[in-house]
């Protein structure tokens, strides 16, 4: 066994430090990519009202926005997910499959999965309160 010596304690004392700051750093990073995350939702939901008011206005749908539309609710899951926000990140999922494939969910599973663009970006903009206050 080691004999402590005044080297020895600083030497750890100066890892502790390290080790601390770095999980602040950490900490930080992760608010700061949840942050964007939940931002994104919210810029999402709106890309989205958009179309949908485009579709509704001149009754065309186009496949380019919806494959569009399939990846960013589909890459935003993920980096939900990848953070822990595993609620919010489902829902991207599903609103990811549903512009992907518009068959693949009915009305009522829709409805019950509560994926409408006014619950997704309160959703998101609930979390955010929280994180940043």
């Amino acid at each position: 066994m080691d004999i402590l010596t005044a080297t020895n304690i600083a030497e750890i004392l100066k890892h502790a430090r390290t080790w601390l700051a770095n999980l602040n750093r950490a900490g930080n990073e992760r608010k700061l990519r949840s942050i964007r995350a939940l931002r994104e939702v919210v810029i999402a939901s709106r890309e989205t009202a958009v179309y949908i008011r485009q579709m509704q206005d001149t009754g065309h749908r186009t496949h380019s926005t919806e494959a569009h539309l399939a990846v960013l609710w589909t890459e935003l899951g993920f980096a939900l997910q990848d953070i822990g926000i595993t609620k919010l990140a489902k829902r991207c999922q599903i609103k990811g499959q549903h512009w992907a494939d518009p068959d693949a969910y009915d009305e009522d599973f829709l409805k019950k999965a509560d994926v409408g663009l006014e619950r997704m970006e309160k959703l998101a903009n609930e979390i955010l309160a929280q994180i940043t206050t």
